[in-house]
């Protein structure tokens, strides 16, 4: 593989939401990925939890083709002006390129405001919460704890494109096992036992995911 597909790809900005890509996050780096974070630029931001992040690098050195993935989280800023825009806007460009992007929770509102839920299907709180954003895809909404879109039209009307994953806040487990299920990072035994492992708290999937 090229060092780009193994490496993903982590948002970070103020008061982003730690637990929701705990799960995602931590597998990969253990299933031989990269994740390198970005931030609005280098300067150190400070999570949800209160946790200091220093980022690898900054948005506007951000390139899809160096990337597998590109995580985009939850943050107060998304409900509470346009902050967080430009990572919306990044967003767009790695589904133009073919680059698959996975969204949780506020992030979901990020995209729709940027119109890129308009011709997917996705997911995300509730359905009224992305309403409230005035977006033009209530009928793409899915209630479901996660969701991934292949790369059906583009809020540009442009068909193609990479594949969309969207969650709730509440669902972090789904989120991952959307994102190895993409990247391919388990086949579709092992996945089925890391989420009954970590969402079912399943004890006999542990001798499944272990298993060679």
């Amino acid at each position: 593989m090229t060092g780009s597909s193994r490496t993903v790809h982590l948002a970070v900005y103020d008061t982003f939401a730690d637990w929701e890509t705990g799960h995602t996050t931590a597998h990969l780096a253990r299933n031989g990925y990269t994740v390198r974070t970005v931030g609005p630029s280098r300067e150190p931001v400070t999570t949800m939890g209160g946790l200091r992040v220093q980022p690898d690098l900054s948005l506007d050195e951000l390139r899809a083709q160096d990337s597998a993935l590109l995580i985009l989280t939850g943050a107060d800023a998304w409900d509470t002006g346009d902050a967080l825009a430009p990572f919306a806007r990044a967003a767009r460009g790695f589904l133009d390129a073919g680059v698959p992007v996975a969204a949780i929770c506020g992030a979901t509102a990020g995209l729709a405001r940027e119109g890129l839920l308009d011709g997917r299907t996705h997911t995300s709180a509730v359905s009224f919460y992305l309403a409230a954003t005035g977006y033009a895809g209530g009928s793409r909404y899915v209630d479901a704890d996660a969701v991934t879109d292949a790369g059906a039209a583009g809020g540009g009307g442009a068909a193609g494109g990479g594949g969309l994953i969207t969650a709730g806040p509440t669902e972090p487990v789904a989120f991952a096992r959307e994102v190895f299920a993409l990247l391919g990072v388990y086949g579709p035994e092992k996945l089925d036992a890391w989420y009954r492992l970590f969402h079912d708290s399943d004890a006999s999937a542990y001798e499944v995911l272990q298993g060679g």
